[in-house]
């Protein structure tokens, strides 16, 4: 499981329960990269589902620095615990051959952070994904998914601008200040054919952004997708009311964990 467009939840349970149905033997994986840091009430739980091992990245929806992790839902004396230690093994010294110091207290930060505020930090990335996709909708765009689901079911908005499209109108975005990502849809052949932009809520969220500012945003976008026309100082003039960063420590409780945490090295 696991993929770089993803409004749906995976469908982790189904196919656990048909594996076991036919009597297939095999290992449930979930490269949960993009959705890692909406793991939980709001998502999905992977390995409540059956998924066995997961893999994500800690920098996208999971707010830290860029790293990666690896987890598995097997203890000794489980057979496939030797997968596991394999894994390990493998790892390092195989594969990585030096732990990055550099970014390991930042992360040891964010999952600090993740752990007090996640519930309310999941629910509202989700929420202004709905409200964004809807309001681009509304808007006379293209938006991916089911009218009835709200269109997403995760961070991610996705927007059909058509075949091989993707490049242009992501660069035309760019020029306004507006920063997306073109990727093709299941339909076309590869990148070179793009004809999808894919954005997320996760980021903006944290600034502090809600439902009434993604509908703003999304009559931004409009003015350039189907009208071709700037918007480039009002971008910036919007910007400037989401400086704040939300879903974190202020500054004096994080000074008090840093003291704390260099006293126990």
């Amino acid at each position: 499981f696991g993929k770089s467009l993803m409004i749906y939840k995976e469908p982790v349970s189904e196919i656990k329960n048909f594996t076991e149905k036919i009597g297939l033997d095999c290992i449930i994986m979930y490269d949960m990269a993009h959705v890692l840091g909406l793991v939980g009430l709001n998502f999905q739980a992977p390995f409540a589902e059956g998924v066995e091992i997961v893999t994500g990245s800690t920098h996208k929806t999971f707010f830290g620095t860029q790293r990666g992790i690896i987890g598995c839902n097997w203890i000794e004396p489980e057979l496939k615990y030797r997968l596991w230690e394999t894994i390990e093994s493998r790892t390092f010294p195989g594969s990585v051959s030096n732990h990055h110091l550099g970014t390991l207290l930042g992360l040891f930060a964010a999952a600090y952070e993740m752990n007090y505020f996640k519930d309310s930090y999941q629910a509202m990335v989700i929420s202004n994904a709905k409200a964004f996709a809807e309001a681009l909708a509304a808007m006379g765009l293209g938006v991916a998914g089911n009218k009835n689901d709200g269109y997403t079911q995760t961070h991610q908005v996705i927007l059909e601008v058509g075949y091989a499209k993707g490049p242009g109108i992501a660069k035309r975005l760019e020029d306004n200040n507006i920063i997306t990502n073109y990727q093709a849809t299941p339909s076309e052949e590869g990148f070179t054919a793009s004809g999808a932009i894919r954005m997320g809520t996760a980021e903006m969220t944290r600034f502090g952004m809600q439902a009434n500012d993604f509908a703003v945003l999304a009559e931004y976008m409009s003015e350039v997708i189907k009208n071709n026309k700037s918007v480039k100082d009002k971008i910036k003039k919007f910007r400037t009311n989401f400086l704040d960063m939300k879903y974190c420590f202020d500054r004096k409780i994080s000074e008090t964990l840093m003291e704390k945490l260099y006293r126990c090295i």
